[in-house]
């Protein structure tokens, strides 16, 4: 139940993608990045200085500081740790215990780590809009796009992705700014969510509506 040992595998390029099956453009009065659970513990999954996790970094500290000039917000989510088992619910079951409570593990890496007018959600399921106000605040905002970067794409990453769908808010996940599993989860992460809820992209492309 433990997260897995990641090997290190290519990160996805633009000729990797799979095709959209929308043309949603970000603009960014409208949008909101959510930086997904890039805590520590997290990342010491994969081996480091390899790809995809070099990528992943470069990709997120590059859209966090240009998002943060831009005007858009920028939401990082984060789990707690030493959740007590009904704090975890099922996850539980399917994960064990979580993050213990440590104060490194906890920490969202320190190279896109939140900065002064970051907003940090305390994240307790899959999608960071479950048990948090990331919606609400959205709303306030007349926010109605989210663009998704983090960690694992396939499971959070993903989930976000399509519950920002059913909210009726345009999801963007960023290529090469996301990690996942190994390449087949990574892959199939960017196929389910181009056919299914989001405009999938790269870091380079994410304003310039390709």
């Amino acid at each position: 139940m433990a997260l897995p040992a990641i090997a290190p595998y290519p990160m996805p390029t633009a000729a990797d993608l799979p095709a959209n099956r929308v043309q949603w453009t970000v603009d960014p009065d409208r949008a909101v990045l959510l930086v997904h659970d890039l805590q520590n513990y997290f990342l010491d999954a994969f081996t480091a200085d390899e790809s995809p996790v070099t990528e992943l970094l470069a990709g997120v500290e590059r859209l966090t500081k240009e998002c943060r000039e831009r005007g858009v917000p920028v939401v990082y989510s984060a789990q707690p740790g030493g959740q007590t088992p009904a704090e975890r619910g099922l996850q539980q079951d399917f994960w064990g215990p979580g993050l213990p409570d440590d104060e490194r593990l906890k920490a969202v890496a320190d190279r896109v780590a939140p900065q002064d007018g970051d907003t940090v959600l305390t994240k307790w399921k899959y999608s960071a809009f479950v048990r948090t106000d990331l919606a609400e605040r959205m709303a306030a905002q007349g926010r109605d796009q989210l663009i998704v970067v983090g960690v694992y794409a396939h499971i959070g990453v993903l989930m976000s992705a399509c519950d920002a769908w059913m909210r009726d808010i345009q999801a963007f996940l960023v290529a090469d700014a996301v990690a996942d599993f190994s390449a087949a989860d990574h892959h199939m992460a960017l196929r389910w969510a181009a056919a299914k809820c989001a405009v999938v992209t790269t870091a380079d492309r994410i304003f310039e509506g390709r």
